[in-house]
């Protein structure tokens, strides 16, 4: 018997010897194991303690090499996300042709980019997009679309996000969502922008894509750690130099060139130089030769800028970064025509001298004083200066036309004609210094909740000297008996002077504390969060401040769906939040005027929405999201003036909005032979300035309205774009973008009529005008934009030597179709000008071409 059970014992043994042997063989054929090594995406450390939540849920923490082992299947691919305190969330989609080792590069404090993750992995979405919250851009996508055009400009390429209005080839100043395009906040790496970071009186952006390795446009309820919005953050994250790495970058396009150059700081550290140069200056000699048209610039215009990025780890937990920038541009032109039109023969004499200058310089520290804890402190300076001058002198002799002889003649003593005295003129400078800086602490509290807590400060010196000098009319004419015993419109002339002469001082306090959850494996996910702000403007004989503004913020992430099939996940966001934001306007108060106390308010909005993701392993996505906005306490101001008065500027905190809206995007992330995406938004909005007044020097949109609601002059109800990248070889990629845009609001205009104006010296002369009047159903002409981009990459491993090469042109269905507005006229002869109807476009297609060597 003991025999027997010695023996059974044995024969177990070697059972179960056999079934492990078995169920191994088995396991190799079914799943493997994967080395994934966390590192820091700039220095090349590993990271020690990093999570690696594994596709099945499991959850593994790096050791103090940043490896974590985990078991994956052999077939199929499968999902899995790294994270790390400070540092942005990676993921990798594993297939079954990955190899056994694979490498995660983090970035400390700043937006993931597609590039810095290895080959075998699916790359994130450009500028760590968010739903909910944000949509970004970066990589290869923003290579793509922002090097294009007369000037490369990172804001070409987020012009063609979902939410996003259309603008024209020449307006860097898009609306987000409905909202007004001088509200949005530009922040580069945690750095407020104060004045609007562009050229050419917003043309053109001043993040050219050299010195921006990532965009996120955050326009849904984003986090508290930011705010001084009520419309859409732009979040850009500056190139960062890899350190103990030398590199040389030299580009040549259609209208500038520049030189990035890269250098370590030991061994620790990196340093970025990149400059840029327009040289549109033999071109306009050139032209000058051979149009007589070209000759009225008087200097081309022109942008010179600098930039410097630095950054250096003096422990491994403790690191310093540096960003500046200084820019200039400017332009001048001056026109001299003689002409006749009709009963008209004119003199027209214009000029003007336009100049910026706009530069900031910020440094920060990133501290990980504890397993679990990171300090941030950002703080710097900003400053702009503009200033613009122009003149338009308009001398001439014209005959009065018939009809008004017959209606006005027993009123001009005889005359037959009268002499053209009309000089106008504009002379402005706008000054601007800004200090600032935060503080932001974020704690790991364990169980997947992180507390956030921070300060902002911005102080900001303004300053502003305007003079005006322009002949004006009374908007609201008397009756007058004409000859023809008939009452007539009669319109009083008179000069309108304004003069501005402002020195404020704002300061604008905030602090913020919030609450994450992520449920580890996903699942589920919150931010609740809560941020103050407050705001206190004084000049040199008042002082105004608001009271605290409470912006509570809540986020809700439902992951419904994970690793089904094809689908890699699907999840539901939806949020609801307050904003706040100081209007542009509000610095140029004189003085306190008839503010009462309690009545000075910060901008504010309330949105909320709600939304969906799906997201396949076929590098696809999809995505829903519809919102409403609430906009209240908005700034306006009225400027009024009349014969013999002042001017009187009236400022009001009452205004109101309503947005609502959605937007979808299907987006091919990227791939071997084409990625891209397809977006299209809806914006409902609507304002409303309750005590507007319906004049031509009121201020604001509703200048034909009044007190009533109206469509904001920016707003669009359709955008769609459709970005398309086709790479038949690795060295060549065909981008194409069309897009639909519906047209912005335009007034009903009745005929061209002529009128009888009295002019301060008592003088009758013969205008004519059109009746506008506001409609709510009036639209200009849709835009059809589509360009083509042809790009030619080739790359020497030996010599290290990268060469880019891409010819582009932009509006190219110019050449059948522009969008339509209504026609100027002569306002002396009546005549209207035919080739003044294109509302938006420059009506010809627009060629660009780029070089670009590296080393």
């Amino acid at each position: 018997m003991i025999f027997h059970l010695v023996v059974l014992h044995r024969d177990m043994r070697r059972i179960h010897f056999i079934a492990a042997v078995f169920f191994l063989r088995l396991f190799s054929l079914y799943g493997r194991e994967v080395v994934i090594r966390v590192e820091d995406g700039e220095l090349g450390l590993p990271l020690e303690g990093a999570i690696v939540h594994s596709w099945d849920g499991g959850v593994f923490e790096c050791d103090e090499e940043g490896v974590s082992r985990i078991e994956v299947p052999d077939t199929g691919r499968v999902v899995v996300r790294v994270s790390y305190p400070g540092y942005e969330t990676g993921r990798l989609v594993i297939g079954a042709l990955s190899g056994d080792e694979m490498r995660v590069l983090l970035r400390l404090g700043g937006v993931l980019e597609s590039r810095e993750l290895v080959v075998e992995a699916a790359a994130p979405e450009g500028g760590e997009a968010r739903p909910g919250r944000s949509v970004g851009v970066s990589g290869e996508s923003l290579e793509r679309t922002a090097r294009v055009g007369i000037v490369e400009d990172v804001m070409s390429s987020v012009k063609l996000l979902p939410g996003v209005g259309y603008g024209s080839s020449f307006d860097a100043m898009p609306s987000i969502r409905g909202g007004a395009p001088r509200d949005i906040m530009a922040v580069l790496d945690g750095f407020y922008i104060e004045y609007p970071p562009y050229h050419w009186m917003g043309a053109v952006s001043i993040f050219d894509p050299n010195m921006v390795s990532a965009v996120r446009l955050s326009h849904g309820v984003f986090s508290a750690r930011y705010g001084h919005t009520i419309s859409g953050l732009l979040e850009v994250s500056s190139k960062q130099p890899p350190p103990g790495e030398t590199a040389v970058d030299v580009g040549v396009s259609t209208s500038a060139a520049t030189l990035n150059i890269e250098a370590p700081l030991g061994k620790s550290g990196g340093l970025l130089l990149m400059g840029k140069v327009t040289y549109w200056d033999p071109v306009i000699w050139a032209a000058k030769q051979v149009s007589e048209d070209v000759r009225m610039v008087t200097r081309a215009p022109y942008i010179r800028s600098g930039a410097v990025s630095a950054n250096y780890r003096f422990t491994r937990d403790l690191k310093w970064s540096l960003n500046g920038f200084f820019g200039t541009d400017g332009v001048g032109a001056k026109i001299t025509e003689d002409y006749a039109e009709g009963a008209a023969v004119n003199s027209m004499d214009i000029s003007l001298d336009y100049t910026n200058y706009i530069g900031f310089l910020s440094m920060g520290l990133v501290w990980n004083p504890a397993s679990g804890t990171v300090v941030k402190t950002v703080g710097g300076v900003g400053f702009a200066d503009e200033g613009a001058e122009f003149s338009q002198s308009d001398t001439g002799s014209v005959r009065y036309s018939q009809d008004f002889l017959n209606t006005w003649g027993s009123r001009l003593a005889g005359a037959t004609s009268y002499e053209i005295r009309q000089d106008e003129s504009m002379s402005e400078r706008i000054s601007l210094l800004n200090y600032q800086g935060r503080v932001d602490l974020d704690r790991e509290l364990g169980g997947g909740f992180l507390a956030a807590v921070g300060s902002q400060v911005l102080y900001t010196v303004f300053g502003a000297k305007e003079i005006l000098h322009m002949l004006g009319e009374d908007e609201a004419p008397s009756q007058l008996l004409g000859d023809d015993g008939l009452w007539h419109d009669y319109y009083m002339g008179y000069p309108f002077d304004y003069t501005l002469d402002v020195r404020n001082r704002s300061l604008r306090s905030s602090g913020y504390g919030l609450l994450e959850y992520a449920q580890e494996g996903g699942g589920f996910g919150a931010e609740l969060g809560l941020r103050v702000d407050h705001l206190r403007l004084s000049g040199r004989d008042y002082t105004l401040s608001s009271r605290p503004t409470l912006s509570p913020r809540l986020n809700l992430d439902f992951e419904l769906v994970r690793n089904a099939g094809a689908l890699d996940s699907l999840g539901l966001t939806a949020g609801t939040g307050l904003f706040s934001s100081m209007d542009d306007n509000v610095v140029f108060i004189p003085d306190r005027g008839g503010i009462e106390d309690g009545e000075f308010r910060l901008n504010r909005s309330w949105t909320s929405l709600a939304g969906t993701k799906a997201e396949f392993l076929g590098a696809f996505s999809l995505s829903f999201e519809a919102y409403y906005k609430y906009i209240f306490d908005r700034a306006y101001q009225n400027i009024i003036t009349g014969p013999g008065t002042p001017e009187e500027i009236d400022f009001r905190f009452n205004g109101e909005g309503r947005v609502w809206g959605f937007d979808v995007m299907l987006q091919k992330l990227s791939s071997r032979y084409w990625d891209g995406w397809l977006s299209y938004s809806f914006t409902h909005a609507r304002y409303r300035d309750p005590q507007g007044i319906a004049r031509d020097f009121a201020i604001s949109d509703n200048a034909a309205v009044g007190g009533g609601w109206y469509y904001p002059a920016f707003h669009r109800f359709h955008n769609l774009n459709l970005v398309v990248n086709i790479k038949p070889v690795s060295s060549f990629t065909i981008t194409t973008r069309v897009g639909f845009a519906s047209g912005v609001p335009r007034k009903e205009v009745g005929a061209i009529s002529s009128r009888l104006v009295e002019l301060a010296d008592g003088s009758l002369i013969e205008k004519y005008k059109r009746r506008e009047v506001y409609s709510d159903t009036a639209r200009g002409g849709f835009s059809l934009p589509l360009d083509l981009k042809f790009s030619f990459f080739s790359y020497d491993p030996k010599s290290k030597v990268k060469l880019e090469v891409y010819f582009a042109v932009e509006n190219l269905l110019s050449l059948v179709y522009t969008p339509k507005g209504d026609r100027d006229f002569n306002e002396y002869s009546g005549k209207e000008e035919p080739d003044s109807e294109n509302a938006y476009e420059i009506p010809f297609p627009l060629p660009s071409f780029g070089f670009k060597w590296s080393y």
